[in-house]
């Protein structure tokens, strides 16, 4: 009888020389063969990435007889599906070809107490890993509809500490605003700070109206802000309604799923409301799909 350890070790052998001959399969290609070159890594690492290289390799072709953005065949308009070095392993992210760069619009998204890094945030600086396949793969469909005004619903995207979702977002929102739309980026907890403090100036309702009728909106860190029925009731349930009723696409991060989030906005210092709360969280899943990115934290 073949002991276990044997079949996994020849399953392996296996495994290593079907990647081994597609490797060398796809060398004779010389586009492919150039892209392994500029890499200066070793074949055993390179060879791990052969499916996502020859992408690359084929995206490449494509640019090379390309006349213009509105000619553009690849996966994400304007971008190639590019590997990173990083040590002795790849990354792969959408680089922004010259076409693209020339004709950028000038980013016009209004922040509000927006981190710097998030402002100058890219899609062709976000990094293509596992844990990001679904949320990128929503990312790509929600720009083709929005570009072709096609119906499409926001997001709610919860997940653990610093694994991205607010850059992933907020780079979602800039690439949207270089298609012309009127983008609005919020860091929520300190917007109420701010719209307190302006309770009794003018532009308390500037602010609001900014924010409520934006063709697009992203509230970051929902539920990290100090509830108070105010909050809650006034600020947020009215951005919402506004938002429902227009059909506004919305987006939310959170650190809490919205099951999580329901509990979190019912609790105030004046008590617990149950009911306002699942008011507040019915309008954000008729705005949104829900998904979550668990990933190692990035601001380590």
């Amino acid at each position: 009888m073949i002991s276990s350890k044997s079949y996994i070790t020849k399953s392996k052998k296996s495994i290593n020389d079907d990647l081994r001959r597609e490797f060398i399969k796809s060398s004779t290609d010389e586009t492919f063969k150039k892209l392994c070159a500029r890499l200066k890594l070793d074949d055993e690492i390179l060879m791990k990435y052969t499916s996502k290289l020859e992408t690359t390799s084929c995206e490449l072709k494509n640019c090379s007889k390309c006349k213009g953005l509105d000619k553009c065949k690849n996966e994400v308009n304007g971008h190639v599906y590019y590997p990173i070095v990083e040590k002795d392993y790849l990354e792969f992210i959408y680089k922004p070809c010259k076409y693209f760069k020339e004709n950028a619009i000038k980013n016009t998204t209004t922040f509000f107490e927006t981190p710097k890094i998030l402002r100058n945030a890219s899609l062709s600086n976000v990094v293509i890993e596992k844990q990001r396949g679904e949320i990128l793969k929503y990312i790509k469909d929600f720009l083709k509809k929005k570009v072709n005004n096609e119906e499409c619903k926001g997001l709610y995207l919860s997940g653990s500490f610093g694994s991205g979702k607010s850059y992933l977002l907020s780079a979602l929102l800039n690439e949207l605003s270089n298609k012309g739309f009127r983008t609005v980026n919020v860091y929520y907890p300190s917007l109420l700070k701010r719209l307190k403090a302006s309770f009794n100036e003018y532009n308390y309702d500037e602010v609001l109206d900014e924010i409520m009728t934006s063709d697009i909106l992203l509230l970051d860190d929902i539920g990290a802000e100090n509830n108070s029925p105010w909050a809650r009731d006034e600020v947020l349930g009215t951005i919402l309604q506004y938002r429902m009723d227009n059909d506004l696409s919305t987006f939310f991060t959170s650190n809490f799923t919205i099951e999580e989030l329901e509990k979190v906005l019912s609790e105030t210092s004046k008590g617990v409301d149950e009911i306002k709360a699942r008011r507040i969280v019915e309008r954000i899943k008729y705005l949104t799909i829900e998904l979550t990115l668990i990933s190692d934290n990035k601001r380590k």
